[in-house]
């Protein structure tokens, strides 16, 4: 979860173009130097940099048949193919979608999100997402710098991830959310799930998280590229034999934001979140199998607990605590008899 949207909003697992889309070529010539995203800018001038920059990140720009994730290496000679989606053409609908609402004032609204909710419309989820019930609970004044896709949308949370989630009304609201975002300046703590304990029962995880270079569909620890994540966890209670527990409750808190860091981190202990379908590689003991299928959760075991911040126009602090929601309180109830 991570909780940043994948800027590309790309979706497809090679080089060719999602439906509506197109696949360009852009020559490096042998005489280039520089950073790869300026060399690819200059060559496709209708591109914007950024736009070149969120694509490489999504895995969308390949040379010789391997995705370049990297916008700031060098720029290498050769023919480069870059897929661009179609972009979303439609404008979503306010749909009346029951919401959990923590707090609101005219300025930004708090909610706790359910799990299976998408934040916002995207490929193969047209609506019934989180812009669908906040458009029609609150009307026009959503924040439009999200674009029409995304109105007051600052963050995100996976659509299986349930928990707290702050959306802006007005753009000044987006505009000091943002900026707190950016300068880290958020308190955000998740509670997870995980298969086995990992070593140690706390610490710092600090790595690349980028598109996988293998699985275009999946996130992945980088030696080089992608953007630097940072989570701190800390183990609060193991499940099973004291000498070698089957499974552990953490608090693990964002440093930083990338799509899917806490699974992905927590995947790269070899302790993934319980019932993740994505990176829970290696099946867990018999009983947590047990406790999975007796509890009903079939999701990952991940909730956004806690989200706190100043608020950007008010000043005020705000802080929501979430309880997690009955698929996982009763997945721990089962892990405790174990």
């Amino acid at each position: 979860m991570t909780d940043t949207p994948d800027p590309a909003g790309f979706d497809d697992e090679g080089p060719e173009a999602a439906p509506g889309g197109e696949v360009l070529e852009a020559i490096v010539a042998g005489g280039a130097a520089g950073r790869l995203d300026r060399a690819l800018a200059d060559a496709l001038p209708q591109i914007s940099r950024a736009r070149l920059r969120a694509l490489m990140e999504a895995g969308a720009v390949t040379r010789d048949g391997a995705a370049v994730t990297d916008p700031s290496g060098r720029a290498a000679a050769g023919a480069y193919r870059i897929a661009v989606p179609a972009p979303v053409a439609a404008t979503p609908e306010p749909q009346d979608i029951p919401l959990e609402v923590l707090f609101e004032d005219p300025h930004l609204i708090v909610v706790n999100k359910s799990a299976g909710m998408a934040v916002h419309p995207g490929p193969g989820v047209p609506d019934g997402t989180l812009v669908n019930a906040l458009l029609h609970h609150c009307g026009a004044s959503l924040s439009g710098i999200g674009g029409v896709a995304r109105p007051g949308i600052v963050h995100r949370l996976d659509k299986e991830t349930s928990g707290v989630m702050v959306a802006a009304k007005t753009d000044a609201a987006h505009q000091g959310l943002a900026a707190l975002f950016a300068a880290h300046d958020i308190e955000r703590s998740y509670i997870a799930l995980v298969r086995g304990a990992p070593r140690p029962p706390a610490g710092e995880i600090r790595t690349r998280i980028g598109r996988s270079t293998h699985d275009r569909m999946k996130m992945a620890v980088l030696k080089t590229g992608g953007r630097e994540a940072v989570t701190h966890y800390r183990t609060e209670r193991t499940f099973g034999p004291a000498g070698g527990p089957l499974a552990a409750r953490l608090a693990c808190r964002l440093e930083t934001g990338r799509t899917h860091q806490i699974r992905v981190h927590m995947a790269s202990l070899g302790s993934p979140c319980l019932g993740d379908p994505v990176y829970g590689s290696g099946a867990p003991a018999a009983a947590v199998r047990e406790a999975l299928r007796e509890s009903g959760l079939a999701r990952q075991a991940l909730h956004a607990a806690v989200l706190g911040f100043v608020h950007p126009v008010t000043g005020e602090r705000l802080r929501f605590e979430s309880t997690p929601p009955p698929d996982m309180a009763a997945l721990e109830a089962r892990l405790s008899d174990l």
